[in-house]
């Protein structure tokens, strides 16, 4: 445990030591100049299977988030530090996600119940945390609500960073149950608390989508289904959905490869999975291995590849030889992992895309350019997203993936493929980006679905990607 410092007092002299140094006044711990050391990592003496515990990691991982960490990586953090059970684990997630997805409202009805915002960060975020399991609608509470209020006030209590502030936790909280109604009604005129993105988010897409952006904004606030996509080498959807029937596992089909399963499941309970039977995967995202229109014996390049979903879906539907490069080392165990799962191999390199320096001069058949993106089309799977952006990372990130663009170009065979693929819903990053590319390569642009918008209908259910396919004009 980190201990707080320990001031130092200068004594006062004895009588005839008139050359010793002057007495220090002792200054009390709410003075100013003092600031003390927080303790994020302080594990608290809470029972493991209690909800405080719970409340502890997610609040921890929440003002990670806030302070620029992305919430998977928070939270990896978090069970590390907790050495949390397998069952806490996934309750943590859970509040953490919840609260992302409600963080604009929560943060609202912070402020209209406090007159300055909580500090430090890990306070405003139990607030945050318990408002979002105790604003959820009649019946869809997972705890009750004085459960909370009092697990919530015991995370204050046995936390050094945040005893100072139990009472007003313990009012606060107890003042939204007194008030919920009208809280609420005051909270939603404010469209931060209304949408739960920022203003910026909303404004942008009111902008580029004038008749969808409520539809938009309600999907990427929807928790998101489990979807598999099954090997055709080893079966096929319907035979597959028998299985899951016979297993009494409801689903239907939401793609040429997609199965949307009713409820989520774990993924060691899919049947299969372990088997190679099928992966997990996004039904929009299962559409750019068939685009690349494959043929076996091509070479393929999978740039930006990890974590592998779309290699190994390519190697799925033919006998190519695949080259998958991520510029983060540090990600291709994962693609290595899915791989050895469905029993497939390629060629796997730490390499980036921008850069030249490790091709080896043999132009390929086929190119699959999954470039970055501020990742805007899937915040329902990931709805830190939308508090870790700012408005001019689009433009950033399309002139990265601008270049990554005209470097892969040079390493396409005359009359290869391109397929251009991205998760943002910005015109900058998706539409204009292709325009522009097209202009700048002479590149011939084939048929191909362009801008996905996030959808969750029972025929349909994807999060909003964009493709574009180019053809290389043979010399």
């Amino acid at each position: 445990m980190n201990k707080r410092p320990t001031l130092k007092l200068k004594t006062k002299p004895a009588p005839g030591q008139a050359h010793a140094p002057a007495a220090a006044k002792l200054r009390p711990s709410y003075h100013p100049d003092l600031k003390p050391v927080l303790q994020p990592g302080f594990q608290p003496d809470l029972r493991a299977d209690s909800l405080a515990f719970c409340l502890l990691g997610a609040a921890n991982a929440v003002a990670q988030v806030r302070t620029g960490t992305a919430l998977p990586q928070a939270l990896a953090k978090v069970f590390t530090q907790s050495n949390a059970s397998p069952q806490a684990r996934g309750a943590i997630q859970d509040i953490s996600y919840r609260t992302m997805r409600q963080l604009g409202r929560s943060e609202t009805l912070v402020g209209l119940m406090t007159s300055k915002a909580p500090e430090p960060p890990m306070l405003a975020a139990l607030l945050c945390c318990a408002l979002s399991l105790m604003s959820a609608e009649p019946g869809e509470q997972p705890y009750e609500e004085f459960t909370v209020v009092d697990q919530a006030v015991t995370v204050a209590t046995s936390h050094p960073d945040l005893a100072h502030a139990k009472g007003m936790v313990n009012a606060v909280l107890r003042r939204f149950l007194r008030e919920r109604t009208s809280l609420l009604a005051a909270a939603l005129q404010q469209p931060l608390a209304q949408w739960n993105y920022p203003q910026w988010w909303i404004d942008s897409l009111r902008l580029a989508y004038p008749r969808d952006w409520q539809a938009i904004l309600t999907a990427g606030n929807a928790v998101p289904p489990l979807t598999l996509r099954v090997n055709r080498r080893k079966s096929t959807v319907e035979a597959y959905l028998a299985v899951l029937a016979e297993a009494g596992i409801a689903a239907g089909q939401v793609g040429p490869f997609a199965v949307r399963l009713d409820k989520p499941i774990g993924v060691a309970l899919i049947p299969g999975f372990e088997q190679g039977v099928v992966s997990v995967q996004d039904a929009g995202a299962q559409l750019a291995a068939p685009l690349l229109d494959l043929q076996d014996g091509m070479r393929v390049l999978d740039a930006c590849a990890a974590p592998g979903g779309k290699t190994c879906h390519i190697l799925e539907l033919a006998d190519v030889q695949v080259t998958a490069i991520d510029a983060d080392a540090k990600r291709l165990p994962r693609i290595a992992e899915n791989l050895e799962r469905l029993g497939l191999e390629a060629t796997l390199k730490a390499q980036d895309a921008q850069s030249s320096a490790w091709w080896d001069g043999q132009q390929y058949d086929r190119i699959l350019a999954d470039v970055p993106c501020t990742a805007s089309g899937i915040v329902r799977r990931h709805p830190d997203i939308r508090w870790l952006r700012r408005k001019g990372d689009a433009f950033q990130l399309a002139t990265l993936s601008s270049k990554i663009l005209d470097n892969l170009w040079q390493m396409l065979r005359p009359d290869g493929k391109l397929l251009f693929v991205t998760c943002s819903l910005w015109p900058q990053e998706s539409e204009a980006q292709a325009a522009a590319f097209a202009v700048r390569n002479n590149a011939t642009r084939l048929t191909a679905p362009g801008q996905l918008l996030p959808t969750g209908s029972a025929e349909q259910d994807h999060d909003g990607l964009f493709y574009a396919l180019f053809q290389k004009n043979a010399a």
